[in-house]
């Protein structure tokens, strides 16, 4: 316990042992552990960490700590990037990562209800013998709850949608441990204000999430796969823009630049030509993705593509799919001992390549290693910056770079962030981007949680 826990939180604390028993730690590895994300910021460790089991349980948690106004940060698998689970003002973090049971699948309604500590590849591991998926794929074996708050999308997402499109209904239980339930199970509604989006994105400021009812699709008769290099990143981007342009389904489509790809090859032991690559997935029938494939080809022709190379078979189509979620520990091994600082933008596809451009003239005096890859067929692309821990001119150089990103996107009526959520690291974006619209999301957050204790200092930047 910190020297500065105030009598109130040990009061609190007292009541949650009382409830939860062992179950309730007070430890400082555990503390430590909950209060830091796989992103950059510095630990911000909670005074406590209850492991809740039920929603019920949830809530129990959540009426004690409303009634001593005690912050509550939930926490699923911390596998977030912008210090949304950090606990910026102390309080109780509530790990509902035990919570992961799938309660319910409806096959003849493509739809299944999880609890909130699901993490996505256990779920397609239940699913795969009823012929249905879970297309949302962000990468990393995120929990479903945590998915949701920070509205994940991932590499799917150009066919499938987000988390925002594949979210049909919430169990939450609000500040004060009232427990709502958002929608049913209806494919739609037109009943009332849609509040199933309003909690999906909303990072735990609103209330914790405890189940979750998603839409679910089959899985296609053929996939096949395909990674091809480009001379250049504009040719690179610009097929892939006609290939959207062109309506072509396709379920996939990454660019990794050439600095990220020399960085795969070492870390993966693949072998890849060091160019800007473009790595994609057809779903479909054998006719339709046959199809699809001779006109992504076509495109590619014309903008410089290199050789094309296929794979129908699942085992090459899952090593081809890890390198490329693997791109953030191949950013690490580029240098030893550093960290790693991950941001995002996304901008109308119109305006990619010359987002990318301009990013990439920006990074030629960078003394940091920065790789460039991206879910481009949604116009949204990341940098990994690859940064010494000990030296603060690297994270000045890479903050000015990353603001100067942000700040590029948002002229092109893009985003500060396309998936990553806002979290702490984000905070100061919002009001470029949503001008006076933020004082109507301050308003909802206060008439939902007029106290302030989901995941206070989060998101929302400071009034002025």
């Amino acid at each position: 316990m910190s020297l500065a826990t105030s009598e109130t939180t040990l009061g609190v604390i007292d009541e949650l042992r009382a409830l939860l028993g062992d179950r309730l730690s007070t430890s400082q590895a555990q503390r430590d552990s909950h209060g830091q994300d796989e992103g950059w910021h510095p630990v911000e460790a909670p005074d406590a960490v209850a492991f809740a089991q039920s929603t019920e349980e949830v809530a129990a948690i959540v009426r004690i700590c409303h009634a001593a106004g005690t912050p509550v940060i939930p926490y699923g698998a911390g596998t977030s990037i912008e210090g949304q689970v950090h606990a910026a003002r102390g309080g109780i973090c509530i790990d509902v990562g035990g919570m992961n049971e799938v309660l319910a699948v409806h096959a003849e309604d493509l739809d299944c209800t999880v609890q909130p500590g699901v993490r996505r590849k256990q779920l397609n591991d239940y699913l795969r013998d009823t012929g249905l998926f879970f297309p949302i794929d962000p990468g990393a074996d995120a929990s479903i709850g945590g998915m949701t708050g920070t509205r994940a999308s991932g590499t799917n997402a150009v066919r499938y949608g987000t988390m925002r499109e594949n979210v049909m209904s919430l169990t939450v239980v609000l500040p004060n441990g009232e427990i709502i339930r958002t929608a049913r199970r209806a494919r739609k509604s037109s009943a009332g204000y849609d509040l199933t989006r309003l909690f999906v994105g909303s990072e735990g400021t609103l209330g914790i999430v405890t189940e979750i009812t998603l839409r679910l699709y089959g899985i296609p008769e053929n996939i096949s796969a395909a990674v091809v290099p480009f001379d250049s990143v504009e040719g690179a981007v610009d097929t892939v823009i006609c290939t959207i342009q062109s309506g072509i389904p396709i379920a996939r489509i990454e660019l990794l630049d050439d600095v990220q790809i020399d960085a795969i090859n070492k870390y993966s032991n693949m072998e890849h030509p060091v160019k800007p690559t473009l790595f994609m997935e057809f779903h479909g029938t054998d006719a339709g993705v046959a199809e699809q494939i001779e006109m992504v080809k076509a495109f590619g022709e014309d903008f410089g593509a290199g050789e094309f190379q296929w794979s129908d078979q699942l085992e090459d189509r899952n090593r081809l799919w890890q390198a490329r979620h693997d791109v953030a520990y191949a950013c690490k091994a580029m240098r030893p001992g550093c960290d790693i600082w991950a941001t995002d933008v996304c901008v109308p596809i119109s305006r990619l390549a010359e987002c990318i451009a301009e990013t990439r003239k920006d990074l030629e005096g960078a003394s940091v290693p920065a790789p460039i890859s991206g879910h481009v067929g949604d116009g949204n692309f990341h940098l990994c910056f690859v940064l010494d821990p000990n030296n603060r001119e690297e994270f000045n150089e890479a903050d000015q770079i990353n603001d100067r990103l942000i700040r590029r996107a948002l002229d092109m009526d893009g985003t500060c962030t396309g998936e990553h959520g806002i979290g702490l690291g984000k905070r100061k974006f919002l009001r470029e981007e949503h001008g006076d619209a933020v004082e109507i999301m301050r308003a909802i957050k206060m008439a939902i949680d007029p106290d302030n204790i989901m995941n206070p200092g989060k998101m929302l930047p400071a009034q002025n």
